[in-house]
């Protein structure tokens, strides 16, 4: 028997359960493995609440790390005692669990479970925002919503590398200095100064090619006007709700602008491409271009206290809980 926090029902952190669970044996291309750490996320959120509607009872979770076990018949992936991590596979939230093995990739060395827990499903995020969604290029100007947050800190860092320059946005003075820290070059107070108006100044009247936003409802549609013609609105999350559906002409009103709400899970469907991505994620923070700052630490039964933590914003980066 092993341990794991589910929810029963939807509704706020006190729906976590600390249950014992069984485990059978790998199955035909599964792996079983011991968890060392696991991401939190705001999706794990969305998936307590309902907001994303999921079968009950559930293990919460999207991404993790450990070691492999034991593996089932036909798996040539992973092998027992190697180190892995994944992302978008629901039940992280365990001390040990079963998963397709063909969603695992190695940790390479340089890289701790902790960081890998917590860059796995944030950091793929930020790989396929800036390096296939828009390829960010040097010399041009982006916008990051929330950049004091576990993707924008990535990203901002990330572009920054790749030599654009960076505008944040943060809720606070020291989410503000934190995005700077990781690469933001300006950073505007969302709740004091107008964001249009501070675009337009930093950049001349000319806005931003692309506009990365998590926060959704409150942001959307000054995302939409800090755009230039032919502008990418980037809508990966809604971390302040839902955006109201809208007519679809506002975009060509603005110029003819693009609008994408992607996912990891479609981003990584295939082994190759969830390979890919892990590499060059795991490259750029080996290179040190990137850090993964794990900036707060729960045990696993603590998972309550830390969403009250996530939902109140007072976390900032990455988060990990513990097994």
């Amino acid at each position: 028997m092993t341990h794991a926090i589910r929810i029963h029902e939807n509704g706020g952190p006190e729906v976590l359960r600390w249950d014992e669970i069984k485990l059978e044996k790998p199955g035909p291309g599964e792996a079983l493995i011991r968890q060392t750490a696991s991401g939190l996320n705001f999706i794990d959120v969305y998936h307590r609440t309902g907001l994303y509607k999921m079968p009950l009872p559930m293990v919460l979770g999207s991404e993790g790390a450990g070691v492999v076990e034991a593996v089932g018949p036909g798996v040539t992936s992973v092998r027992p005692g190697e180190r892995v991590a994944y992302a978008m596979e629901r039940g992280s939230y365990a001390e040990e669990r079963l998963i397709k093995a063909d969603r695992l990739v190695s940790i390479p060395d340089g890289i701790s479970d902790q960081q890998a827990a917590a860059m796995m499903l944030k950091g793929m995020t930020a790989q396929y925002l800036i390096r296939r969604i828009h390829r960010v290029k040097a010399g041009e100007t982006i916008l990051v919503q929330a950049a004091a947050g576990g993707v924008g800190l990535i990203v901002c860092q990330w572009a920054k590398h790749l030599g654009a320059t960076v505008i944040g946005t943060a809720g606070s003075e020291a989410k503000a200095a934190l995005a700077k820290s990781h690469g933001a070059d300006h950073v505007i107070l969302y709740d004091s100064e107008d964001l249009v108006a501070r675009v337009r100044d930093l950049t001349g009247s000319a806005k931003v090619p692309v506009v990365y936003d998590s926060v959704g409802k409150d942001t959307f549609m000054k995302s939409l006007d800090c755009l230039q013609p032919l502008g990418m609105m980037v809508l990966f999350g809604q971390s302040s709700g839902a955006v109201a559906p809208f007519d679809p002409n506002i975009l060509a009103g603005k110029g003819s602008l693009f609008l994408t709400r992607p996912s990891l899970g479609a981003y990584t469907a295939s082994r190759e491409d969830l390979v890919a991505t892990a590499k060059d994620l795991f490259d750029v923070v080996k290179s040190g271009a990137v850090k993964i700052e794990v900036n707060q630490t729960y045990a696993l039964k603590d998972a309550a206290q830390a969403h009250r933590d996530l939902e109140s914003r007072k976390t900032t980066g990455s988060t990990v809980l513990t097994m």
